[in-house]
């Protein structure tokens, strides 16, 4: 039988076993802040757990644990990234370690509520107290303890309640959210769908303004003329009309680039002219002033008045006269010659006849240094021959039936000097022979051309120009607020035009329309826009487009005689000279845009029921508002505002001839 001392040896030894075998509080708290840390991160303080329940958070069971449920990795957007930590073929691979799971998870997701902690601390107790440890509890301690847990259950109860609130309150939140959101998400849905109706309407103009630039037009050719092949034969020898081909090549008409600006009028300018060697290039303008420029040296020559009293519209050197002569035409009806060289005390200018309105053009025959004909608003054309003790003589009065037609341009055939063509207030290009003309017979006119589409127009249409190519087999004619025609010259009365040129606008002012090329490869004209338009003829595309006049308004283009020159004028008080100087082929940026409001204006313009050019519109103003005081802008067209009356160089019984 044992003694009492070693049965208390014994139950010392088996409770300090048992305390040995049991883990400590320390112990137990450390092992909730190693599993706290590997899923939230390390915090201050943390719940006191035993090992084996931190390992269940830290384990498998943690990602449930710390998700809501029904969610998973994916479902949070914490999904796995291949790559970084993908196999070698970019595919997933999950991840077993808890401190991964942890950094890939946001915190939000994985909270444990303060109830959760609770219960985890209350089997803790539990734990405690079934492992033998004895407390002794008095009725008053049981009551205190039925009140807390009563008082708990209440708070617990109402915890629940404000929980449930709050839930409620965030619901009717959420829905408010998804509300504002459903709305905000309709007005930008409706804000897309207007810019995509927006885009479609935009792209469906830009179709419709495609077809109807592709509708009569042809790919362009292949350049014809090359310029290295064209370099070689020079060097041989082998090619004497190498600057003659160069004029019509594609190459510098797409290369042409502002070189020089000439300043010198107060007013618009309407006219410019190439002297038959190509030294001098005359200017005319609302100031009543011509100047002749040395264009290579950039310098005036002259610069007298021309005894015109309104606008000077036409200025052109007559040819084979040693460049000693110039004639003149103006809105003021006069046609008149300057002698460039009369000697010092003697009338530099002479007035030749007056038409009953405006004289907006002459034409030369070529080779005659005596010989050219005049056309005016009164629908006359007059022959001056200078050689004659009178040299104006009435040739025609252009009529449609009993009605007269005036005119506002005038060319003669290059290849047969008796005929020359006409195009005015009407929509008809007519040809007249000067050895056939019976105003009995068809009011005298040989043949007339008009595009088909415009004999039935629901408002007149007006030609501002016509001219003939280079062999007379063509003529050109330029329609107001319409596009620019090539009819063939020797076709039967009344046939179809032969080529259609699109994209410019001529409105605002008379302008003139013109070849370009030794052998008219191309067609040129100036437009509202304050762009100088250039096709090829064949094709009739656009090759070149250049940015002209900042008044808005390109009057008269005229190509050098034997360079690849041109030399423009406008609404400006300069005259601007282009070559073919620029480093690359233009690119036409900014073409389609220009194009689409030129049409736009066009299609929008609501004075088609009215002439555009009688006394009482544009050309009133135009005319008598001249430069004296100060410029004003109407409509994108510069006006000189202010009068000036300059009096007139001829004689006054010259002036009561007429």
């Amino acid at each position: 039988m044992a003694s009492p001392k070693s049965h208390s040896d014994a139950a010392s030894a088996a409770a300090k076993s048992e305390e040995k075998s049991r883990p400590t509080r320390s112990d137990e708290t450390s092992g909730a802040s190693a599993a706290t840390d590997a899923v939230f991160g390390p915090e201050p303080k943390g719940p006191e757990m035993s090992p084996s329940s931190g390992s269940e958070v830290a384990g498998t069971g943690a990602s449930s644990v710390s998700r809501p449920h029904g969610t998973n990795l994916d479902e949070s957007g914490d999904r796995y990234r291949g790559g970084d930590d993908g196999d070698e073929d970019g595919h997933d691979v999950p991840v077993d370690d808890a401190h991964e799971v942890g950094e890939k998870t946001s915190s939000p997701a994985l909270e444990v509520s303060d109830n959760s902690i609770g219960s985890v601390e209350s089997v803790f107790a539990q734990q405690d107290m079934g492992e033998g440890e004895v407390v002794d509890v008095d009725v008053d301690v049981d009551e205190q303890g039925v009140g807390s847990l009563h008082r708990h259950r209440d708070e617990a109860a109402e915890d629940v309640e404000e929980q449930e609130v709050e839930s409620h309150f965030r619901h009717q939140e959420l829905q408010a959210g998804e509300a504002v959101a459903e709305r905000d998400e309709g007005a930008e849905g409706h804000e897309l769908a207007s810019a995509d109706s927006s885009e479609q309407c935009d792209n469906e103009e830009d179709r419709v303004l495609d077809d109807w630039l592709a509708l009569e037009t042809t790919p362009l050719p292949r350049p014809r003329w090359k310029v290295l092949n064209a370099l070689r034969d020079r060097q041989l020898g082998s090619s004497a009309r190498f600057v003659y081909e160069a004029c019509g090549a594609r190459l510098f008409v797409q290369r042409f680039l502002l070189q020089r600006v000439f300043e010198g009028h107060d007013g618009c300018v309407n006219t410019v002219h190439f002297n038959e060697r190509g030294t001098l290039l005359a200017s005319g303008s609302d100031d009543l002033k011509v100047i002749v420029w040395d264009w290579l040296h950039q310098k005036p020559v002259l610069n007298f008045r021309s005894g015109h009293k309104n606008n000077i519209l036409h200025a052109k050197f007559l040819p084979n006269c040693n460049d000693a002569v110039l004639a003149m035409c103006g809105r003021d009806g006069q046609v008149r010659i300057a002698q460039l060289f009369a000697a010092p005390g003697t009338q530099m200018t002479k007035r030749l006849v007056k038409h009953k309105g405006g004289s907006h053009r002459l034409a030369l025959e070529p080779d005659s240094p005596f010989r050219f004909l005049t056309s005016g608003e009164d629908g006359v054309v007059f022959n001056i021959d200078l050689r004659q003790p009178q040299p104006a003589s009435k040739l025609l009065v252009t009529k449609d039936a009993d009605k007269k037609v005036g005119l506002y341009s005038i060319f003669v055939n290059p290849s047969n000097f008796y005929q020359f063509t006409v195009g005015g207030q009407d929509q008809f290009v007519r040809i007249y022979d000067q050895r056939k003309i019976d105003e009995n017979v068809n009011n005298g006119v040989l043949k007339k051309f008009c595009p088909h589409h415009l004999v039935g127009y629901d408002y007149p249409a007006y030609i501002t120009s016509v001219m003939y190519s280079f062999d007379g087999t063509e003529i050109l004619a330029s329609y107001n607020d319409e596009d620019i025609y090539i009819f063939n010259s020797s076709d039967s009365e009344g046939a179809e035009y032969a080529k259609r040129y699109k994209g410019h606008r001529n409105n605002a002012t008379v302008k003139g329309v013109n070849f370009y090329g030794p052998r008219s490869e191309f067609v040129m004209s100036g437009s509202d826009c304050g762009h100088i338009f250039f096709w090829e003829k064949s094709s009739c595309q656009i090759v070149q487009f250049l940015e002209a006049d900042e008044g808005g308004t390109i009057n008269c283009i005229d190509p050098h005689p034997y360079l690849p020159v041109l030399a423009s004028s406008g609404l400006d008080h300069e005259v601007k000279i282009w070559a073919p100087t620029a480093e690359s082929s233009t690119n036409l940026t900014g073409l389609k845009n220009v194009i689409k409001i030129n049409k736009m204006k066009r299609d929008n313009f609501s004075l088609h029921h009215t002439s555009l050019f009688d006394n009482h519109m544009l050309w009133f103003l135009m005319s008598h508002l001249t430069h004296t005081n100060y410029q004003r802008n109407w409509r994108g067209i510069r006006f000189e505002i202010g009068g000036a009356d300059i009096s007139d160089s001829s004689s006054t019984s010259e002036e009561e001839q007429n």
